[in-house]
């Protein structure tokens, strides 16, 4: 009797480290799976913003080609309780935007954006991509087709993206949210070729044009892990499923990167 008690308490001791292995690797594979996803998406990213080019078309948005366009969904917020303290609240930001680049003699338009809409996959993130001869067609109506079309004529790159953040600075290294800012120092910085939008969840849009692009561009995407992804998931679309994942902090991964952009124009920057 005392023999077969001691082999069962060793088998049990035994299933608790199997198990508690198995779900260490489990762990590991996911946060292994999400890292290598956000980190190809973020280098696609990345080499996008790097190619951008100014058109230098009219000063003119509407009749003009965009250089560079983002805009803010207030609508697709997430705001998340942070431990220890629940009163720390982190809010993700989702926004949409448009690279304008010149190969040669050909204008590629490139845009990102997350479907909302969509409710299995939840935030699937999009890339919209076309291009246009040099000598056919003006630069111009690559923003309102991407504007125009439906992600699901859009490549799909990633699941679960419930951040994506993008903002631009100038010269100075000042944040981009108005046409004249002044530094600490007293220097005032005029941005021209930019129009803004109202600022909404401490967040600008715009649309810059002309010669004007960005001295640099800061990138944050935030991703959940694949089995909080497939939980929530489970909830049908509404408040159970918000709920969830506003408690959920502990298991997104947030990719953040500083773009220097090598077309810059100076005189974009008097």
């Amino acid at each position: 009797m005392v023999v077969v008690v001691l082999m069962s308490l060793i088998v049990i001791a035994l299933m608790s480290v199997f198990s508690g292995t198995q779900r260490a690797l489990r762990s590991t594979v996911t946060q292994v799976d999400v890292l290598e996803g956000g980190r190809a998406t973020m280098d696609l990213i990345t080499a996008d913003l790097r190619q951008m080019t100014p058109s230098l078309e009219v000063s003119n948005p509407v009749s003009g080609a965009v250089n560079f366009y983002v805009i803010v969904n207030p609508s697709a917020s997430l705001q998340q309780s942070l431990n220890p303290d629940p009163t720390q609240v982190r809010t993700y930001v989702l926004e949409n935007f448009f690279i304008l680049r010149r190969e040669n003699q050909t204008w590629t338009g490139t845009g990102y954006v997350v479907d909302t809409s969509s409710s299995s996959p939840i935030n699937p993130l999009y890339r919209f991509s076309m291009s246009t001869n040099v000598a056919a067609a003006s630069p111009a109506t690559l923003l309102n087709i991407f504007t125009n079309t439906s992600t699901a004529n859009m490549s799909h790159l990633l699941d679960g993206v419930v951040g994506l953040r993008v903002r631009a600075f100038d010269t100075a290294g000042q944040w981009m949210t108005a046409n004249v800012l002044t530094s600490s120092g007293g220097q005032t910085i005029t941005n021209e070729n930019v129009l803004y939008s109202t600022p909404q969840l401490g967040e600008t849009g715009f649309s810059m044009f002309s010669n004007t692009l960005p001295a640099s561009v800061e990138i944050e995407m935030a991703k959940l892990e694949d089995r909080t992804l497939q939980r929530a998931e489970s909830f049908p679309p509404g408040s159970t499923r918000t709920t969830y994942l506003q408690g959920q902090a502990g298991n997104v991964h947030i990719f953040h990167q500083r773009v220097s952009i090598p077309n810059l124009d100076p005189a974009a920057y008097p």
